[in-house]
């Protein structure tokens, strides 16, 4: 009689199975918004600072004059015109004489209304020159001229 009462004690474990509820609530699973608008943002961010970091000099290098009220200035779609120490013009990093300087800037009229234009000089460059420059950009009717300089 023992052994049938053991059996019928395990049927009855075996029919009642007992149910144990888990701590955490059933859910389905889902996306966390927050922690991704963080992400997206960081990244936006990261983007903004390199994309600002790669504007490229259309002159080339030069010591640049020192200047406490210049102000930045949008450079896309700019002509830059350098000038070095030693006197020799530069058409955005194009060595030219001063004749096809002329000409470039009357083919920059005649293409755009209304271009801007950067004076890239040197600090030690001869001022008679940058005059020369200025004066002849405003022969052509170009307005929008920015002299490029370094904050003291």
């Amino acid at each position: 009689m023992w052994k049938s009462a053991v059996a019928i004690a395990n049927r009855r474990q075996r029919n009642n199975k007992m149910h144990i509820p888990s701590p955490r609530p059933l859910r389905k699973g889902r996306i966390e918004i927050i922690p991704l608008i963080d992400i997206i943002f960081f990244l936006l961010a990261t983007f903004v600072m390199v994309s600002t970091s790669l504007i490229k000099n259309q002159g080339i290098p030069v010591d640049l004059p020192l200047a406490s009220t210049g102000q930045a200035q949008e450079r896309n779609r700019c002509i830059t015109i350098s000038l070095t120490a030693d006197g020799r013009f530069f058409f955005n990093k194009e060595l030219v004489d001063w004749d096809r300087l002329i000409e470039q800037l009357h083919q920059v009229k005649a293409e755009n209304p209304d271009p801007r234009l950067f004076i890239n000089g040197d600090a030690q460059a001869y001022f008679g020159q940058a005059v020369a420059i200025l004066d002849q950009v405003r022969k052509l009717g170009i307005t929008k001229v920015s002299i490029e300089t370094v904050a003291k």
